[in-house]
C-alpha cells in the first residue's frame, strides 16, 4: 500500500518512513514539506495513494489548508507536536492522531487500524471512494524558449525531458536540441500531462516516449536508457521506482 508523508522536518520524515516500511504491506512513495507541494501532488497522484501521514503545522501553513484546495478521499494519520487539533483532524479524514515524539508502536498501531478499516469495508462489499476529477484537465501544449536573439516555440510533444542544471531548467528535444526554459521545474510538472511526463527525481521530468529501457542501479535505484543522450546517468530515485514502473505500464 502506498503512503505519502507531508512533514517539514526532514529527520522526522525519514524516521517516520523507516518505521512505516518496517511493515512490508506499506511503502512510502513520496515525502513532501509544504501545503503547496501536497496540493499539487494530490491533484495528480491521489488515486495511487492508500494512506497519508500529515504533520499539522508546516512551513507554509496548516495541513488542513490542503482540504480547502482539493477533495481528499484518502485516510489520514495526523502526527504532530500539538494536541489541540484533534477535532479538526477528525473532520478531515483523520483515522488516528499521534503526538510527537512518536513511538514506533503508535505508528504500527495506526497502520493496523487502517488495515482493519479496509478489511471491514471490503467485508461489507463497500465500494471505496475514488478520486474523480470534475472535468478533463487542460495541459500546456507548448513552451517559449530562447535561442540567441530569437524566441522559439517548442511543442510539448517534441520534448524528451526537462532537466534542472545549475539551478536552471532546460528542455531537451527528441532531435537532440537543448534550450533554456525560464520556469521552475515544479511549474513545468504541474502543466504537463502526468500520463506523458514523470518526475523521476528532483532534477528531471521525463517523457514516456523517451524511455527505451532501464536497469538496476545502486541503492535500489534504476538507471534509464533514453532516446536522448546525456552526459550523466539518468537515475530514478529509490522512492520513485515503484510508482515509475506502475506509470510505465499504464
Amino acid at each position: 500500500m502506498n503512503v505519502l508523508i507531508v512533514e517539514d522536518e526532514a529527520h522526522t520524515a525519514t524516521l517516520l518512513q523507516e518505521v512505516i516500511e518496517q511493515d512490508r504491506d506499506f511503502m512510502v512513495i513520496e515525502k513532501l514539506e509544504s501545503v503547496m507541494e501536497a496540493v499539487q501532488y494530490l491533484q495528480k497522484y491521489q488515486q495511487n495513494l492508500d494512506l497519508l501521514f500529515f504533520d499539522i503545522q508546516l512551513a507554509d501553513g496548516y495541513s488542513f489548508e490542503v482540504f480547502k484546495h482539493i477533495d481528499v478521499v484518502v485516510p489520514v494519520v495526523f502526527c504532530t507536536a500539538y494536541d489541540e487539533y484533534t477535532l479538526q483532524a477528525i473532520k478531515n479524514n483523520g483515522i488516528d492522531y499521534i503526538l510527537k515524539p512518536f513511538k514506533e508502536e503508535e505508528i504500527h498501531a495506526a497502520l493496523q487500524k487502517y488495515k482493519n478499516l479496509i478489511t471491514n469495508l471490503q467485508g461489507k462489499n463497500t465500494v471505496p471512494l475514488q478520486f474523480q476529477p470534475t472535468q478533463t484537465p487542460q495541459y500546456q501544449q507548448s513552451f517559449l524558449t530562447q535561442y540567441r536573439e530569437k524566441s522559439l516555440v517548442k511543442q510539448v510533444k517534441d520534448v524528451a525531458l526537462f532537466s534542472v542544471e545549475q539551478e536552471n531548467v532546460y528542455l531537451y528535444t527528441f532531435v537532440g536540441e537543448k534550450f533554456p526554459l525560464f520556469k521552475k521545474l515544479e511549474y513545468v510538472e504541474s502543466v504537463c500531462d502526468p500520463t506523458q511526463f514523470f518526475r523521476i527525481n528532483r532534477q528531471m521530468l521525463v517523457n514516456r516516449a523517451a524511455v527505451v529501457s532501464f536497469e538496476s542501479y545502486f541503492n535500489r535505484k534504476i538507471a534509464l536508457h533514453l532516446k536522448v543522450k546525456l552526459e550523466e546517468v539518468v537515475v530514478v530515485s529509490r522512492l520513485k521506482v515503484a510508482p515509475f514502473k506502475e506509470w510505465l505500464e499504464k
